[in-house]
């Protein structure tokens, strides 16, 4: 059975507990790090678990379930839909997209997130985060069989992404890592070997302002947990607690134009005239802007496995 953790501080106190409803059960454990409760928490969360929840939801602040240094490792243009959006063509893709965000980017579910002021085309990407177990090495064989040695839980990410900066700079790394451009929780789901199917059929929904933007399902997924934590280990470790993002569905901003426009506007226009044209043309679009809320909540259609909900208000440091 899943049980649901969140990491919360009450009393200046960084600790862990079983969610239940709208109530906590607190772990009796120090687990100051994601990997130390990986590790050893097992029979403080089955203790807690049976135990009455003392501590409400609202009496605490919620962090993000994954703490840092911690690598933070990328899909993208992994749902059908939003391939297309990205202008690719879904089922002649060969290769599996794969970048990173710095930790610096790491912070809770209802923290605020500041727009940098140079900052203009801030988009979001809600994901499914797969919190991961152990420590890779060398290239590992991963299947639907073994995948619980390697995958801990999940929990919710928004991949917050800087469009003026990822694009024309060509530099993912810097665009998506700017710090709090990676809110991550409210909840880590700690699987069970039996509730790891329920990873195919979880819902996804991002609203900003109240106004829906993304949904879509994890059966929509082009490349699945198992062969991309196996190629993944091709050229990267990975440690407990680390964290990879899954990609997100279709329905973000920025899009990309009909391949015929970017050949003739590549072909007429200097790089750096090229680029200007597209922030300009961008800045008319619905980016998010200082006092948006975005809201972002994954969970199955029985509620046995719910993310809760991630509340982001955008700010700026004007």
């Amino acid at each position: 059975m899943v049980v649901h953790l969140v990491r919360y501080s009450r009393n200046e106190r960084a600790s862990w507990g079983v969610l239940t409803g709208e109530r906590i059960s607190p772990l009796s454990g120090d687990y100051s790090r994601t990997a130390d409760l990986i590790e050893r928490g097992r029979d403080d969360w089955t203790a807690a678990s049976a135990e009455p929840a003392a501590v409400a939801l609202d009496d605490v602040d919620l962090l993000s379930p994954v703490t840092v240094p911690c690598r933070v490792m990328c899909q993208g243009a992994n749902y059908r839909q939003h391939a297309i959006e990205s202008g690719m063509d879904p089922d002649a893709r060969e290769f599996n997209l794969f970048f990173d965000k710095t930790d610096a980017a790491v912070t809770g579910p209802n923290d605020p997130v500041v727009r940098p002021a140079h900052v203009t085309l801030l988009d979001y990407e809600i994901e499914l985060a797969l919190v991961l177990r152990g420590t890779v090495d060398a290239p590992v064989t991963i299947t639907a069989e073994n995948l619980p040695e390697y995958v801990f839980g999940v929990t919710i990410a928004n991949d917050l992404s800087a469009r003026d900066v990822q694009l024309p700079q060509g530099q993912f790394l810097k665009g998506k890592s700017y710090r709090g451009f990676c809110p991550l929780g409210p909840v880590l789901a700690v699987l069970e070997p039996d509730d790891f199917p329920l990873l195919d059929d979880l819902e996804l929904r991002l609203e900003v302002n109240g106004s829906l933007k993304q949904t879509d399902n994890t059966a929509n997924m082009l490349y699945k947990p198992a062969e991309t934590l196996t190629e993944l280990s091709e050229f990267c470790n990975s440690d407990p607690g680390d964290v990879l993002l899954t990609g997100t569905p279709h329905g973000i901003v920025a899009g990309s134009p009909p391949a015929v426009v970017r050949r003739l506007a590549t072909a007429l226009l200097p790089e750096d005239k090229l680029w200007a044209a597209f922030v300009r043309m961008n800045q008319r679009k619905p980016y998010l802007q200082p006092g948006d809320v975005v809201t972002a909540s994954i969970r199955n259609t029985a509620g046995t496995l719910d993310l809760g909900t991630q509340r982001t208000t955008i700010t700026t440091d004007r």
